[in-house]
């Protein structure tokens, strides 16, 4: 009797047991739902996920920075007094950064890109090249004998590895747009999604677009989908996945990459600081001074004690010191990865170029209103679509060009690309975090905000548009008639009180034409975002999706 009550125990262990492992597995969940239990990836039209996607890969060029709090702004003394950095904590998501600013040899690339699928023989694409195109003359000076960087910065082999200066913040935007649709369509054909050799089957004009292609796949590369040889048909340019959706590669599948952007303003301040690899309470409350240890510009390290930290100005008529023992190594800007790095692994956060960030310039940080990954400039649009329910892609016909205040004519979008319109009542109708599509005067300019606003009187205030603006900044007009010709009216108001618009951005760092104190991350100054300079470079950042940290999970206790 005992071995049979023994024997059944044993047997009621076992199937508990049993069921709890099994119940174990239906909790496993990476061939089920949680949500329904309904099996995942079935044939038979269950939901197709990808439980094998890895965390997101790090592109071309850039480093990653792990996110975390910080205090934004100078708390030093202010012999300026600007007053336009006040300290205030924020905290900023994880991103990833370039190693080293955007190089010329990066550039040349994006043009002779520009040049081959644009040709500049047609007037329309030859208006895209030119405006492409940095500002050489900047290196001029009244009285200084600058030609050879004039004739030589850009193109010449010896300065392919310098940053690209003569940029201005819109082209810099324009090429982040660019590198985020070459470095998708490298990955889709990398991965058999593409042919390799579909960038240079199409016509002019019919490029590759992210956004059109997750959208609108089938009107990838101008709406082939293959490509014809000799009266034969070829590799199909927008061939489908293998997987048994038949689909093409959706944002689902984590193949293709976030956009390459300008940082942000407290993305680029944070990450210049490398607070990763000093943690100490000086640091946290914003004393770090450089994007390197200590409070000098010189290095205190045995091997190379008295080295200069960074490309600087040392002083009136001093860009590099004595022949022979140069303080800094350079008189201009220098070769990329000349110094060292800071503990992010940027080089040159300091010194070198200044470098253009996303930002609208406003005296101060509205840190009242949001100290999570802040940022002024937002201007929200969507894709436009036509009377058939589809995405508009632009075409060369639809290509909408920009004149700018200085003359210049950009291209607003490229072919390939969705045309863009702004938000409307249908995205804002009811809704508490935003209500208009252009948001860079929130809380400062605009009457529904602003508690200090006032209405000019004077009609040489208002904008043009029959709105008032809050900064009484020169207003310049320029208009291209059918020929081409410029129509340039200047600003010739005595009454104008500030430089300070919408069009102006922001820009972070010392530059080989500055003295040391603007080597501090938290130094700001703004310029506008049409014109270029010799000492202004920039860039490139990407948004990190998915963990804070690059180590996965926080282990339990």
């Amino acid at each position: 009797m005992l071995r049979k009550n023994l024997a059944l125990k044993l047997f009621v262990t076992l199937i508990a047991a049993t069921l709890l492992v099994g119940c174990n597995k239906t909790r496993d969940y990476k061939n089920s739902s949680r949500a329904t239990g309904w099996k995942m990836n079935a044939k038979e039209g269950g939901f197709q996920y990808n439980p094998q996607s890895k965390e997101q890969e790090t592109g071309p060029g850039l480093v990653f920075v792990e996110g975390g709090t910080f205090t934004m702004g100078r708390v030093q003394d202010d012999p300026m007094h600007d007053w336009n950095n006040s300290p205030n904590q924020q905290h900023v998501q994880s991103f990833y950064m370039d190693e080293t600013e955007v190089t010329n040899l990066m550039y040349l690339e994006y043009l002779d890109w520009l040049k081959k699928v644009f040709p500049p023989s047609d007037e329309t694409y030859r208006k895209i090249y030119e405006g492409a195109v940095p500002d050489t003359l900047v290196w001029r000076n009244r009285l200084g004998f600058n030609e050879v960087m004039t004739n030589n910065y850009l193109r010449h082999p010896a300065y392919a590895e310098y940053p690209v200066v003569g940029v201005s913040w819109i082209q810099a935007v324009e090429f982040s747009n660019w590198r985020t649709d070459r470095v998708n369509e490298m990955v889709l054909a990398t991965e058999g999604i593409t042919a390799r050799n579909a960038p240079y089957e199409v016509e002019p004009g019919e490029t590759f677009n992210t956004q059109t292609y997750l959208n609108a796949p089938t009107l990838t590369y101008g709406g082939n989908d293959s490509i014809t040889r000799g009266g034969k048909k070829s590799e199909s340019i927008a061939k489908r996945s293998k997987d048994s959706t038949n689909l093409y590669i959706q944002r689902k599948d984590g193949l293709l990459m976030p956009a390459y952007r300008l940082p942000t303003e407290t993305e680029w301040e944070y990450a210049a600081l490398g607070l990763v690899g000093l943690r100490n309470y000086n640091a946290y409350r914003g004393k770090k001074k450089y994007p390197w240890e200590g409070q000098y510009t010189r290095s205190g390290k045995r091997r190379s004690r008295g080295d200069q930290m960074a490309n600087f100005k040392q002083g009136d008529g001093d860009y590099g010191g004595i022949a022979g023992w140069s303080d800094d190594g350079a008189d201009i800007t220098a070769q990329v990865k000349s110094y060292e790095p800071n503990d992010f692994g940027l080089y040159d956060m300091a010194g070198n170029v200044a470098e253009w960030v996303a930002d609208v310039y406003r005296p101060i940080v509205d840190d009242e209103f949001n100290d999570f990954n802040y940022y002024r400039g937002n201007v929200y649009t969507k894709n436009a679509i036509g009377e058939d329910g589809k995405v508009q892609i632009v075409t060369k016909d639809s290509i909408v060009f920009d004149t700018l205040s200085n003359g210049k004519i950009v291209a607003r979008n490229l072919p390939g690309g969705i045309l863009q319109v702004p938000i409307d009542e249908n995205e804002t109708y009811l809704r508490t975090n935003f209500s208009q599509s252009d948001n860079r005067d929130y809380r400062d300019g605009d009457k529904r905000s602003s508690r200090y606003y006032q209405s000019f009187a004077d009609e040489e205030s208002e904008s043009g548009d029959g709105t008032h603006r809050m900064y009484n900044s020169p207003i310049q007009k320029v208009y291209a008639d059918s020929s081409g010709t410029l129509d340039r009216q200047y600003d010739k108001s005595s009454n104008r009180t500030t430089l300070i618009d919408n069009e102006v951005r922001v820009y972070k760092g010392g530059s080989w034409r500055d003295r040391d104190y603007w080597l501090d991350p938290a130094q700001r100054r703004y310029f506008p975002q049409d014109m270029a300079t010799d000492y202004i470079g920039f860039r490139c950042a990407m948004s990190r999706v998915g963990s804070k940290s690059k180590k996965g999970k926080r282990p339990r206790n």
